[in-house]
């Protein structure tokens, strides 16, 4: 049996077919903080990452560079664990999938899984996307293009064996109804529900022929095991899994997981492949699924061919690392995107870790050396200013664990700064400048610097979990070893008497726009923009008889859901005048179902519909665009039905 106590957590195996960017490298920094301050609360954790290093895609890159696979993913296998341990990630496990221990498991898992009928032999015949590793029907693709990363699918024909997902649908209805809790947020459960478990699981092909670079089928070697199967079995082959029964201690210990944090572009192999593959193996089920969102650069998300591209070692180098963990711990919300510009970096540093942290312990640190010599003591000299102050910082920790539990992490760190904050004001209530003027309130004004020490240590102790480095830095200028998050229940265990540092570190110093401008210019130089053609050249003219063919209505939407098979289109019902039309559209990374209700829009009436997705298109709506937004085109307050001229 699972002690409570212990305490599981994965991330995502990072595929390794190149260099991490900042955006993946915000799971591991998640991660981290999470397992960071289950430590603190006295749990007992085991934290694992790592590669997914099989697959066409890596194949077909090793043989662009010229080298073996294996050692291609080498290369890339030590790049990614470069930048997690840059990234200060204190996982215990960094596993890859040639591990020879994790490929004969797979192995043996495939077969168990075909002797007991759930894996059949057939044939594969649809699209297949190289990119995504991902099958698809001819309906379920967008214009023609993988309906996931928007890129090109090839045909695909060949023998391969199937999953039965299908035997195991209601049973993981079940589940999700038994366990509510399953899939956060709420809404990634939403689209399982809605977009796979309510339309019928179609049986998963799980084996190609087609390429080399992934794990034989043992008892039939034409067939590689399909890269979900071998990627998803890290999560129990990492703690020493058996197919046999033969288990290591460490599976018996941690295993089910508490929580796999995963992307959410990841969400449908996890909470639907994965629980149903642990079910044919008769093992429990993860506790929990969290699919976070993403960090985009700017409005876009991050790719090379946009060239908008952040690494993580770029940031680390010009802001340091803490930095850097700061701005992705508390600028991506719980359940939406985030945004990062290399500005928007630089003023959360100055406004947040420059002005808020950093001058308040330096400031506290030269104020306890200037009146007292560095010595810090306790004098029990109470005014009524100091309640507040204590109750924010005994109230703290309880808020912090409470938020870390729901892995929102930027509201944890903003109770910490409600506490650095209110610290701030504490010296601006209590004026030591002042009191140090007086001789009859030299006590007083060592009191003053007492709490501000302790309250500096409240803070510095809860942002381990969050800038471990930092928080070693205060904790060590202000000369303590009391250091324990869960024995913060008392205001005053500061040891008094002790002797701050006479030398304090700038922990963060402002930053000037203009010189981070210059060295994001040299780091990233703008493409030269190309001369624009003349448009006459790169679109066919028409004349006012071909535009006359286009009927253009003012429409209302009047009922608007998410696509039940794509995550960028939206289902809108539009009231054009004289009837209702059902128009599909790919606008789901602009606006939301609820944002589309009631909105006026241009339809194209007399387009002749299509199927998209396998859902009917009966015309279109008018938008404006550009590289980084786009604009649904708003007629105004014409009555529906007017035409559009």
């Amino acid at each position: 049996m699972k002690d409570p106590k212990d305490f599981y957590l994965t991330t995502a195996i990072t595929y390794a077919s190149g260099k991490p960017h900042i955006g993946n490298t915000y799971e591991i920094v998640l991660s981290d903080a999470i397992v960071r301050n289950k430590r603190q609360q006295g749990y007992n954790v085991r934290f694992q990452t790592g590669t997914d290093e099989h697959g066409q895609k890596i194949e077909n890159k090793a043989k662009e560079a010229g080298v073996e696979p294996k050692a291609y993913v080498d290369k890339v296998a030590g790049e990614v664990k470069r930048i997690w341990d840059l990234m200060d990630a204190s996982y215990d496990k960094f596993i890859r999938t040639t591990e020879p221990y994790h490929e004969k498991q797979v192995q043996k898992a495939f077969k168990k899984l075909y002797d007991k009928g759930d894996i059949y032999l057939g044939k594969y015949e649809g699209k297949y996307c190289t990119a995504c590793e991902s099958f698809w029907t001819e309906s379920q693709l967008v214009d023609g293009m993988c309906p996931d990363c928007g890129g090109p699918v090839v045909d695909a024909s060949e023998p391969a064996y199937f999953f039965k997902l299908s035997k195991y649908q209601d049973r993981l209805m079940k589940y999700y109804n038994d366990h509510p809790d399953f899939i956060e947020p709420e809404s990634r459960k939403n689209e399982m529900v809605n977009n796979f478990l309510k339309p019928g699981l179609q049986d998963l092909c799980v084996s190609r022929t087609s390429f080399k670079w992934s794990i034989p089928v043992d008892f039939d070697p034409k067939h590689v095991v399909y890269v979900w199967i071998d990627a998803l079995l890290n999560y129990i082959t990492g703690l020493g899994y058996d197919v046999d029964g033969n288990n290591d201690e460490l599976f018996e210990k941690f295993w089910p997981a508490d929580v796999h944090i995963i992307g959410k572009d990841i969400v449908r192999f996890h909470t639907i492949y994965w629980p149903i593959i642990l079910m044919a193996l008769d093992l429990p089920l993860p506790k929990q699924v969290f699919g976070h969102p993403w960090l985009l650069m700017g409005d876009s998300k991050m790719s090379k061919h946009l060239g908008n591209v952040i690494y993580a070692d770029d940031l680390v180098d010009m802001f340091g690392v803490d930095a850097v963990r700061y701005y992705l711990l508390h600028e991506i919300p719980y359940d939406n995107d985030g945004s990062i510009t290399w500005d928007l970096v630089v003023e959360r540093i100055n406004s947040d870790l420059a002005n808020i942290l950093g001058n308040l312990v330096n400031r506290t640190i030269a104020m306890s050396n200037q009146y007292f010599g560095g010595v810090v003591e306790d004098k029990g000299v109470y005014e009524p200013v100091d309640d507040e102050l204590k109750q924010i910082a005994l109230a703290m920790p309880g808020k912090v664990n409470a938020y870390m539990d729901e892995f929102k992490t930027a509201k944890a760190l903003d109770e910490i700064f409600v506490l650095l904050r209110r610290t701030n004001k504490y010296i601006d209530d209590t004026t030591p400048w002042l009191l140090a003027k007086d001789e009859s309130k030299k006590d007083r004004l060592a009191t003053v610097l007492y709490n501000l020490i302790e309250a500096i240590r409240f803070a510095a102790i809860a942002l381990e979990a969050f800038m471990p480095s930092t928080s070693k830095k205060i904790l060590d200028m202000i000369n303590t070893d009391e250091r324990d998050l869960m024995q913060l229940d008392h205001f005053g265990a500061y040891h008094s008497g002790n002797k701050v540092t006479d030398h304090p570190e700038v922990l963060f110093a402002r930053l000037k726009p203009a010189e981070v401008a210059k060295k994001v210019e040299a780091l990233m130089p703008k493409k030269p923009k190309k001369e624009e053609k003349k448009k006459a050249a790169e679109v066919e003219e028409i004349t006012i008889d071909d535009f006359a063919k286009v009927e253009l209505v003012v429409g209302e939407v009047v009922a608007c859901k998410k696509h039940p098979k794509a995550d960028r289109l939206l289902v809108e019902q539009i009231d054009i005048g004289d009837e209702k039309r059902q128009i599909v559209s790919g606008i789901a990374q602009y606006y939301t179902p609820e944002e589309m209700i009631g909105k006026k829009v241009v339809v194209v009436k007399n387009l002749k519909p299509a199927k998209l997705r396998g859902v009917e298109s009966q015309g279109m709506i008018l938008c404006s665009t550009t590289k980084k937004d786009l604009k649904v085109i708003d007629p105004g307050d014409l009555p529906n039905g007017s035409q559009v001229r």
